[in-house]
């Protein structure tokens, strides 16, 4: 199963990041079980409804991680915020040389960079923030944050499900296998480009890996199935 990205939790980058995920895992993980459900068995009911199942436990199980990953981000901020708070309080001289070597690395010195510490010691709330985003690269996670992005990376693994499954209500197995390998290929190709496009690296690149990806999971599965068939 993919991990949380590293992408952004800016409003661009985080959507992005979500439906990549999602539509990825989905297609990726779907398309090796109903390869290998297939490989082992000529009934297209079995093939679908093995599909199926593992298309909504798919989609279930990565909202659910979505869920508990940005959770468990959101419950770090505020104990690091809690412990920054405590500093503080406690040893104000410390954090206050904290703030001054964040900013000397920056590259501030002499009195602009005393003028900008006493700024920012000058308010507690401004002090807090700055140690939170600059000294630990910290970004609060809000619960509607949450609760949008499960739902973003549920629905877009449902979504992705359904490419390689889709081929198996219309064709008979031994064209629906092959419908559903060329059409996660195409799909996967084509999300691999637009990924790199929007944000960095080799448009190319980016797509060939997705697609190798696809087809790896799609081999291990047929392999299985036709080891069980």
């Amino acid at each position: 199963m993919a991990h949380l990205g590293e992408l952004s939790r800016k409003a661009g980058g985080s959507r992005l990041a979500d439906v990549i995920l999602g539509g990825q895992d989905g297609l990726v993980n779907v398309l090796g079980v109903i390869l290998g459900v297939a490989a082992a068995s000529s009934d297209p009911k079995i093939v679908i409804a093995g599909g199926l199942a593992a298309t909504f436990a798919e989609s279930i199980s990565m909202a659910a991680v979505a869920f508990t990953s940005m959770t468990a981000e959101r419950d770090h901020y505020r104990s690091e915020l809690e412990r920054e708070k405590r500093e503080m309080k406690e040893l104000p001289k410390k954090e206050e040389a904290e703030i001054r070597k964040v900013y000397r690395d920056k590259g501030f010195d002499g009195k602009l960079l005393e003028d900008i510490v006493a700024h920012v010691i000058s308010s507690k709330p401004l002090w807090l923030e700055q140690m939170m985003k600059e000294e630990l690269e910290l970004k609060e996670v809000k619960q509607k944050e949450i609760y949008i992005s499960s739902a973003v990376v549920g629905f877009s693994a449902l979504v992705g499900s359904f490419v390689p499954l889709t081929p198996f209500f219309f064709f008979p197995i031994s064209l629906a296998l092959w419908y559903s390998l060329g059409l996660s290929v195409i799909v996967l190709f084509f999300v691999g480009m637009y990924k790199a496009k929007v944000t960095i690296g080799s448009p190319l690149k980016s797509a060939i890996q997705m697609a190798v990806i696809g087809m790896g999971a799609a081999l291990a599965g047929y392999l299985i199935g036709k080891i069980f068939s």
